[in-house]
């Protein structure tokens, strides 16, 4: 998929704002389709193998608080991949620190060719964070403009304000990460284009030596015809 650097100003903004399908109250109870091969949706979905396979899931993230395991939980393992993160629904989690497995598991899917879902209780806190963060990265924009690209999609998100607050940070997270990755071909660039520099003055310096020669031989070979010419005289 393109990077925001790859569109022009009104395809990030045909992105972000999404379908435009209108929002019904039932809706909550379906999942959404954020990016290709990404899907966000609640507890509900996960229970029904029809509606699963009518998705073309293959892959299924679920996210749930401890207390929750009892029903948030893999229902279909002979079906699908599952992985299970176990998060608290407050402020004070952590989100970030658990992120990197969560978004491993989502690529290994979507690399495959397959479809991965993103469920948590509700699909309205926990899950809909992990897949703001993963849309950030993915697709290179600020942590506003994909909130605002899941919500246009799936309306009734709601992370709470602990949850923002690490959407924020992830941003400058991952910008420094690309930042890393991209220094040692910048680097490397640097260094080759100091090198070609040099090797460029190295010729320079040798042609200015052995036109200083050549100059120094024509003039003495004409200061000897002189000294010939002068001695027949």
């Amino acid at each position: 998929m393109q990077t925001v650097q790859e569109m022009s100003a009104d395809e990030k903004q045909q992105l972000i704002q999404g379908p435009g399908d209108e929002w019904t109250y039932e809706m909550r109870r379906q999942c959404q389709e954020i990016l290709p091969g990404l899907y966000l949706g609640p507890l509900q979905v996960s229970k029904s193998l029809e509606t699963l396979q009518s998705y073309g899931v293959t892959h299924i993230l679920c996210i749930r608080d401890a207390q929750e395991a009892f029903s948030v939980r893999p229902r279909f393992p002979d079906h699908f991949q599952y992985m299970t993160l176990d998060v608290r629904d407050n402020e004070d989690q952590n989100l970030i620190k658990l992120f990197p497995q969560a978004k491993e598991f989502i690529d290994q899917a979507r690399l495959a060719g397959g479809r991965a879902l993103v469920h948590c209780n509700g699909g309205i806190s926990l899950s809909p964070s992990f897949v703001v963060m993963y849309v950030m990265q993915e697709v290179g924009l600020s942590w506003e403009d994909a909130l605002h690209m899941v919500q246009n999609r799936r309306y009734c998100i709601s992370p709470n304000g602990g949850f923002l607050t690490q959407l924020k940070e992830y941003e400058s997270i991952y910008k420094a990460h690309i930042a890393v990755q991209g220094f040692p071909q910048q680097q490397q660039r640097a260094v080759s284009r100091r090198k070609r520099e040099e090797d460029d003055d190295a010729d320079e310096l040798r042609e200015q030596e052995l036109q200083e020669r050549k100059r120094a031989y024509t003039e003495n070979a004409n200061g000897d015809d002189s000294d010939d010419n002068a001695m027949q005289t």
